[in-house]
């Protein structure tokens, strides 16, 4: 299924029982959770009523999977080979989804504590063709699979955990891309960079991995960019940070 077709269906998925409007006054709210009320994210706050799950799947959603596709196509063999996807702190699914789509075919196996996000994410996956499921799972306690062909990804999910389960998600996709697997995390561009991006970029580079920041031209479909507008935010380029540790035999 193309991109389009999943838009529309998600048009007609979450504005059944709410206006445009609404959403655009959900999503305002939702994006200050993000960048001025951190400490809201361990208890939920971003999905915590039908507004700004709306605006979560209808906005953030389809950019993840935007920016998730141009940065896989940009990475050296990202996307080739690659057979089955773990995606930890799945969300809605849809950057999973980006990067299995460009693999080919490939498998997908998402995990969120949000019961809410599991759901989508799962029919995400349908929508789009994908085989895979979704399931209700801690990152920390979440498989991460090694393996020639595996793929490990944890998109807009790392900075949300707690200083704990970094420590031990971090040495856990070492381990992975060790055994073969391919590890790609990506975060927002942060005006303060985070402790913890220091401490994890250094443990990619040791691995033989790379770290980037990347810029797109903001090229987001019409209902996108109509809600950005109307609830007050900049469309004008798509920012991301990744770490990137790429397919080996080991």
């Amino acid at each position: 299924m193309s991109l389009d077709t999943w838009l529309t269906a998600l048009d007609e998925r979450h504005l059944a029982d709410l206006t445009p409007s609404e959403v655009a006054r959900a999503l305002r709210a939702l994006s200050s959770c993000y960048v001025e009320r951190r400490g809201k994210l361990e208890r939920g706050g971003p999905l915590d009523s039908a507004g700004k799950r709306a605006a979560f799947a209808l906005f953030y959603a389809p950019v993840h999977f935007i920016i998730t596709r141009e940065i896989v196509r940009a990475l050296p063999h990202a996307a080739e080979g690659l057979e089955h996807l773990v995606d930890l702190g799945c969300g809605t699914g849809s950057a999973g989804a980006a990067w299995a789509l460009e693999g080919g075919g490939t498998r997908i196996t998402g995990f969120d504590r949000n019961p809410w996000a599991v759901a989508e994410a799962t029919w995400t996956y349908r929508t789009l063709g994908i085989i895979g499921r979704a399931a209700k799972q801690d990152i920390g306690k979440a498989t991460s699979r090694g393996g020639v062909g595996a793929g490990v990804l944890a998109a807009y999910a790392v900075n949300e955990l707690q200083d704990e389960a970094r420590a031990v998600l971090l040495p856990r996709l070492i381990a992975a891309h060790a055994q073969g697997a391919r590890v790609l995390v990506i975060e927002p561009i942060a005006r303060r960079q985070a402790r913890w991006w220091t401490t994890w970029q250094e443990a990619f580079i040791t691995a033989g991995g790379c770290v980037d920041e990347w810029r797109f031209r903001a090229d987001l479909p019409d209902r996108q960019l109509s809600l950005a507008r109307a609830a007050g935010l900049d469309p004008r380029e798509l920012l991301a940070r990744s770490l990137f540790l790429g397919p080996h035999s080991p």
